[in-house]
């Protein structure tokens, strides 16, 4: 790719995001766009966001696969990985070959191998001099980030502040109220997710789609979308034949 097609695609990533910042956004639909233009501008195979709750643990809030969804909570679960040591010290984690770093983090780096993934890079999302979370990158070849690609991270990392801070001041004392909404949101979304996976017998990730593609036809919220799927069941209905139809339509 040449030099001024990607600065026209990295500007046009930043001007639709901030864009849906200026507008009545969705923090959990904005910052799962935000991973997916991440691993699409740097050419990597998937992305995953990670914030961090009131007493500091890490959540899940986005991802582009469902194996970076998995490989991410893997990390959770076993308490070691890039995105855990970014976060912890504030600082980018970057490996261009995770097979040399199996004394680092033994469990990780064969759950990632298993997942195909042979790279990974990490940066700290940050706002008020607090460390709000983690953003993943995750490719299935070995190789290193350039100074223009570092910069990208860390712009679309300081964009994902802004969408999680945008009703609250930046400052260390007010970021709470903010980053429970944006998790509250992505719980929610994640069993209305299920939900239609079950229901309508769709891989996880269509599921996902399916409702994304719902709320923005209609101008929703996906996070509103997604509790109203899973707490009013007059509407209930109406709203499963609506999804079901967008499954025939793309077929």
């Amino acid at each position: 790719m040449s030099d001024n097609l990607r600065e026209t695609r990295v500007l046009s990533a930043v001007v639709s995001l901030v864009d849906s910042l200026l507008d009545d956004f969705d923090v959990v639909d904005l910052l799962t766009e935000l991973t997916e233009r991440c691993a699409e501008l740097l050419d990597v195979a998937s992305a995953g966001f990670l914030l961090a709750d009131p007493l500091q643990r890490l959540h899940l809030v986005a991802a582009t696969s469902e194996q970076a969804r998995d490989l991410e909570l893997f990390q959770l679960q076993a308490e070691e990985g890039p995105c855990i040591e970014s976060y912890q010290t504030g600082e980018p984690v970057l490996i261009a070959d995770m097979g040399t770093h199996i004394d680092r983090w033994p469990r990780f780096v064969s759950a990632a191998a298993e997942a195909g993934f042979s790279s990974v890079y990490a940066v700290p999302v940050r706002a008020a001099g607090a460390v709000l979370g983690a953003l993943g990158l995750f490719d299935t070849r070995p190789g290193e980030l350039t100074e223009a690609d570092r910069l990208v991270v860390q712009t679309l990392a300081h964009i994902a502040c802004v969408a999680v801070l945008q009703e609250h001041p930046p400052t260390a004392a007010t970021v709470i109220s903010p980053l429970r909404s944006a998790l509250i949101g992505r719980v929610i979304v994640e069993q209305a997710k299920g939900f239609v996976s079950e229901v309508l017998g769709v891989p996880m990730d269509e599921a996902f789609r399916l409702l994304r593609t719902y709320s923005r036809s209609r101008g929703e919220h996906l996070t509103d979308v997604a509790r109203r799927l899973m707490r009013d069941r007059h509407t209930r209905p109406e709203l499963i034949r609506s999804l079901t139809e967008l499954i025939h339509r793309r077929r």
